[in-house]
């Protein structure tokens, strides 16, 4: 039975797009074999997606200490609409952060506190001046979250 992972990501630059693309070649590696990858732009995912998904991984930039305004937009579209289906959900995020990602990290907490989502892992913050091993961090991530749907144990 094949399985789900929902990757919603912004990526406003070459860089974060990178790291979408990152996310989605780890999902979709030659050793995942029953797992489906969905990736959307927060501004075009919502509520349908997250009801059809068996985890999801978020990807933002840190704007002004804060979650990127799509990513928001995309919590307050969904919220409401999947808080009482999808609690459990496993789900894992990475920041990229020119600062130290702490408010973006703490907002987007609470929210998924809120919606009863379960952490993978922590969030992984991507801090500071750009560097290529990011690409391979958010690489890595997005593998273990489809590995795991792949054995069955997400």
């Amino acid at each position: 039975m094949s399985r789900q992972l929902l990757i919603v990501a912004h990526a406003p630059s070459e860089n974060t797009r990178r790291l979408r693309e990152a996310a989605e070649r780890g999902a979709g590696g030659p050793d995942i074999e029953d797992v489906e990858v969905i990736s959307r732009p927060p501004l075009e995912a919502g509520p349908k997606d997250v009801r059809a998904c068996d985890a999801i991984l978020l990807g933002t930039t840190e704007n002004l200490g804060y979650m990127a305004g799509a990513l928001k937009d995309f919590f307050d579209r969904t919220y409401y609409p999947v808080l009482e289906e999808k609690q459990g959900l496993p789900c894992a995020l990475y920041i990229r952060a020119g600062h130290d990602g702490t408010g973006t990290r703490r907002a987007v907490e609470g929210i998924v506190t809120g919606l009863r989502w379960k952490w993978v892992q922590e969030p992984l913050i991507l801090q500071g001046q750009w560097q290529d091993e990011f690409t391979e961090q958010v690489e890595e991530l997005a593998m273990a979250m489809a590995a795991g749907l792949d054995a069955g144990v997400l």
